[in-house]
């Protein structure tokens, strides 16, 4: 089953993150003060929601405990984006991100409880979109329109298995180019050495090909 997500507030930042979660397939409920935004995303959104989420009373009403992640983006408003945390944690969200226009914002959301904090200006919602999106991937890098760099760990189902066996240029036309273990350290991978839990991999992919990792 999928992660269940909500991002709360449609500005640049958060619509370019709720177009990206629902292209990949991912259950999402999107909530703003604007009718006509909520209305253009009815059809781009597992659940559209219009609310006021500096109130209390209605951030409560939205159900996000039934939510595995949930996106706070209103980095322009203060009162708005510390109820929803606040809210968003009180009903037991395992993870909540907070977008955050300065240092000082991002001190004071990771106080009332923010898991982790974005920040425009160093990361894209489709970033954080095909990060939150997977299981496996940890840091996603675009190099440039068709290809990407991404820092994942191993799929369950390669653990014990070496790169010659998994074959995973075949299969998911993906390159594995460094490794980094308990050291630390990122090193080149020997093809037959098994993979492990506790491996981080740096794999080349081209975007077209992210599904397959996925």
């Amino acid at each position: 089953m999928g992660k269940s997500m909500a991002v709360l507030g449609l500005g640049r930042y958060g619509s370019s993150l709720a177009n990206a979660l629902y292209e990949m397939g991912t259950d999402v409920m999107v909530v703003d003060n604007d009718k006509d935004l909520i209305q253009d995303f009815s059809d781009k959104s597992t659940v559209a929601m219009v609310a006021d989420l500096a109130n209390e009373d209605e951030v409560k009403e939205l159900g996000l405990s039934n939510m595995d992640v949930v996106i706070v983006t209103m980095g322009s408003d203060l009162q708005a984006s510390i109820m929803c945390v606040m809210v968003a944690k009180e009903q037991g969200v395992p993870l909540v991100i907070a977008k955050a226009a300065s240092e000082r914002m991002a001190k004071v959301l990771k106080r009332v409880g923010a898991d982790q904090i974005a920040m425009p200006e160093k990361e894209s919602g489709i970033r954080l979109a095909r990060i939150l999106n997977s299981n496996s991937f940890l840091e996603f890098f675009a190099i440039d329109e068709n290809l990407c760099l991404i820092k994942m760990k191993p799929k369950e189902k390669w653990l014990g298995k070496n790169l010659m066996e998994l074959n995973l240029r075949k299969k998911y036309r993906v390159n594995v180019i460094s490794v980094m273990d308990g050291s630390g350290k990122w090193s080149s991978i020997d093809p037959e050495r098994p993979l492990t839990e506790d491996m981080d991999l740096l794999v080349v992919a081209e975007n077209d090909d992210l599904k397959k990792l996925q």
